[in-house]
């Protein structure tokens, strides 16, 4: 038996007992990738993957030395559980008896709203996750995704995604946890712990400032000054690693001050390692390493653009292998590239192989066929659902079944009867299957007005699509309006349809130039809300509309980020009633379509300046924002100490009782205000929260043990510091309601927190008698 398959032995001695008898060609095999099949694709699925795709080359003259990766086998074209299983088996055997040391590739899928693949659950968008604000319940649900890629011989995911939102214009706002870094890295880490106690390996992306591009328009430059990204960018991903364990990182497509971050040793090598600890792979968005030649232009050949990467930190590129090929290898032997870098590089791939058991002398794939959408999974995406759906506001016409006359329900709008308009762009439904309109959707994904019709049963629900999503078809307008006028109230149910590379109205690749509701949706409920019918307004979308046009004259507004393949219950059950709802909004609603960019963390010049500028950025609905069918208290705001020192903590507590007539669960927010600082900081920041489940009448005590590292920023030297001062303690429903105010001292000198410092807010519950 070689040395490399002793598994007394640890993973890292495993890996260099094996990189030690491999070749130069074996090492950099180790560190590319193989897409079979992916001439099977039409269509975008990946960024210019018509440009760079492989299409015919044989399988066997890709991985002759071996593979690092192989890329989407179940997520490329439509295949069941069975036949995936199946076609991983084949191309790991062919990898292991057709190698001269016989090592298993590392599959890796996407995961974002669920296994990517045929049939399996599509459960809601990450925007929408973080509405939820519960991390234990992400957690579960990530968990569950992740047992059922390794039951069919998955090892990696492609997720979550990290990206603090800047500009909602941005198609992949959809894809993210919102615009606040400290809500972003709690949501985002619990996921990574799913994935990782379950046997996947997560991937943190997009490394770095991904979100933060000119114009909002993907792949596009980036510039923002070390604090931005210090601050606001790199928390949550620091968060993920510390605290969540993530084992892989994946970079970023964009450049940021002109560096593109595939060739960033600052980002992937000095704070991603040296700062942070990182100690597992960092894998290249798909073809991000070819881009470094053909977009960037820092590279003038393949090779030249593999031996930036390679010296940056990257360790594998994906989906394919173009520059971590052929020339690489002869850099290599020229001596141009040191052939350390190669070997630091197969080292960490290898030492992670030997931690999924692919080195052991007796490994064979052991994968089963499972119900991707098993009840268990359906259940956990009707919970995120349910506990995503935001209610923005109530006039008192829902819920529905209160009412004495709701008997005649127009239910009017382009995504009102479209199952569709429920699920993210990386869902397999609307990622790869309108390619392939055999197979349906894969998964039951009822509508809304099939689930409104079975929510109540009683009522006559008459449909109307009014107009298209995007095409500027008025046809139907004056129809719909019609409809409304004859009902006793109207259910407006407008947003997106999630796509890639400008095939949707959210997504990857699909921008919006404003914040209007995309093509003649405003005009649509401009008609709706003149008849003098009650109109509820639901928004179905993958980013907030500026709804301001409409504010005060719809009966109750409810906003929906993609909630998934339970989505269409999940709002049923909010406008009838039978859920109370307890989302709250991870991002603004503006008021305007020109009110972006602009996120609740400005500082003051970045708040409305009361006469200087003519434009007023104030939101509709504030981060955090969401109302519930019962009405909720905040009182008795305490803090253990008056002073603490840079290094000190102290607890803040709150009393919230329900003080209305129903159960509900209520998000309490605690934020702060660092009076005075050497440098511009935001007014209100998000500092810790809990999710508390309140019965009528009933009260609880939450207490949120703060740490003065919580209120450490990015100096005026660039080092991260904790200066002492005075800090505003708020606490309430929002960020726009906080009733509940306090102060401290932080007294002594200026201290520099360092990577050890206490990321997290620990938060405790205690019930309250009578």
């Amino acid at each position: 038996m070689s040395r490399w398959h002793d598994r007394t032995l640890s993973p890292a001695e495993r890996a260099d007992a094996l990189l030690a008898g491999m070749t130069l060609e074996e090492k950099v095999a180790q560190l590319g990738s193989a897409w079979p099949g992916n001439q099977e694709i039409s269509g975008n699925v990946a960024p210019m993957q018509d440009v760079f795709a492989r299409g015919e080359v044989p399988f066997d003259q890709v991985r002759a030395d071996g593979i690092g990766h192989l890329t989407r086998p179940f997520g490329t074209a439509p295949v069941s559980a069975a036949d995936g299983v199946a076609r991983i088996a084949a191309l790991q055997r062919e990898i292991v008896s057709g190698t001269r040391l016989g090592i298993p590739a590392i599959v890796h899928e996407e995961c974002l709203t669920g296994f990517t693949t045929l049939g399996a659950t599509v459960y809601p968008t990450a925007l929408a996750w973080a509405a939820t604000f519960d991390p234990g319940l992400v957690e579960r649900m990530a968990t569950a995704i992740a047992e059922d890629m390794r039951a069919v011989g998955v090892h990696q995911g492609l997720s979550p995604v990290l990206d603090v939102v800047r500009d909602y214009r941005w198609g992949r706002t959809e894809e993210t946890l919102g615009e606040d870094p400290y809500l972003v890295g709690m949501m985002g880490t619990a996921y990574v712990r799913g994935l990782e106690k379950a046997g996947i390996i997560a991937t943190l992306k997009h490394f770095a400032g991904y979100s933060a591009s000119r114009a909002a328009r993907n792949h596009a430059p980036v510039s923002i000054g070390p604090r931005e990204l210090r601050d606001v960018v790199l928390p949550p991903f620091e968060m993920a690693v510390r605290e969540g364990g993530a084992r892989s990182v994946m970079n970023s497509y964009t450049d940021l001050d002109g560096v593109p971050a595939a060739a960033s040793k600052a980002l992937l090598s000095t704070i991603l390692r040296e700062e942070w600890g990182f100690d597992g792979v960092v894998v290249s968005d798909y073809w991000a390493i070819a881009f470094l030649k053909s977009m960037h232009r820092v590279a003038a050949t393949a090779g030249a653009a593999g031996a930036l990467a390679l010296a940056a930190g990257i360790d594998v590129e994906l989906p394919d292998t173009l520059c971590y090929s052929k020339e690489l290898t002869e850099l290599v032997r020229s001596g141009e590239v040191p052939e350390a870098l190669v070997d630091r590089a197969a080292g960490r791939l290898l030492r992670q192989k030997a931690e999924l058991g692919l080195l052991d002398a007796d490994w064979a794939p052991r994968a089963a066929p499972v119900d991707l959408d098993s009840p268990r999974n359906r259940a956990l995406a009707r919970e995120i659902a349910e506990k995503s759906v935001v209610l923005l506001a109530n006039d008192g016409t829902l819920p529905l079944s209160a009412r004495e006359s709701a008997g005649k329900i127009a239910l009017v709008g382009p995504c009102a009867d479209d199952p569709l308009v429920f699920l993210g762009c990386y869902s397999y439904p609307n990622h790869v299957l309108p390619r392939h309109p055999e197979f349906g959707l894969g998964v039951s994904v009822p509508s809304l007005a099939d689930a409104l019709r079975l929510e109540l049963p009683a009522a006559e629900i008459t449909v109307h699509q009014g107009c298209p999503i995007l095409d500027e078809d008025r046809s139907g307008i004056a129809a719909a309006a019609v409809a409304a006028e004859a009902a006793d109230v109207c259910v407006a149910v407008v947003g997106d349809r999630a796509g890639m590379f400008g095939l949707g109205t959210s997504g990857e690749g699909c921008d919006a130039p404003d914040l209007s509701l995309p093509g003649v949706q405003d005009e649509l409920l401009d008609a709706l809300l003149a008849t003098g019918t009650p109109v509820v307004v639901v928004v179905v979308s993958g980013r907030p509309y500026a709804l301001g046009r409409h504010a005060g004259r719809a009966a109750a507004a409810v906003q929906a980020f993609l909630p998934g393949e339970e989505g269409g219950g999940a709002v049923a059950g909010i406008l009838s009633g039978r859920t109370a709802p307890s989302g709250k909004l991870p991002v603004q609603v503006p008021r305007v379509p020109g009110g972006s960019p602009g996120t609740y963390l400005a500082p003051p010049l970045g708040r409305d300046s009361e006469g200087i500028s003519n434009l007023d950025p104030t939101p509709l609905f504030p981060f955090g924002h969401g109302l519930s069918y019962t009405t909720f208290a905040y009182s008795d705001l305490r803090l253990s100490a008056s002073e603490i020192p840079t290094d000190g903590e102290l607890s803040v507590s709150v009393t919230v009782r329900n003080t209305g007539e129903r159960a509900a669960d209520e998000i309490v927010q605690l934020y702060l205000n660092d009076v005075h600082a050497q440098v511009a900081r935001p007014v209100r920041q998000l500092a810790g929260f809990a999710r508390v489940p309140l019965e009528a009448g009933r009260a609880a005590r939450v207490t949120f043990a703060l740490h003065a590292d919580r209120t450490s920023f990015t100096g005026l030297d660039l080092r991260r510091i904790v200066e002492p001062g005075t800090i505003e303690v708020l606490a309430g429903p929002s960020a726009g309601d906080l009733p509940c105010t306090g102060s401290f001292e932080l007294t002594g000198p200026v201290r520099e927190a360092g990577h050890d410092r206490v990321l997290v807010t620990p938060v405790s519950i205690t019930p309250l008698p009578g």
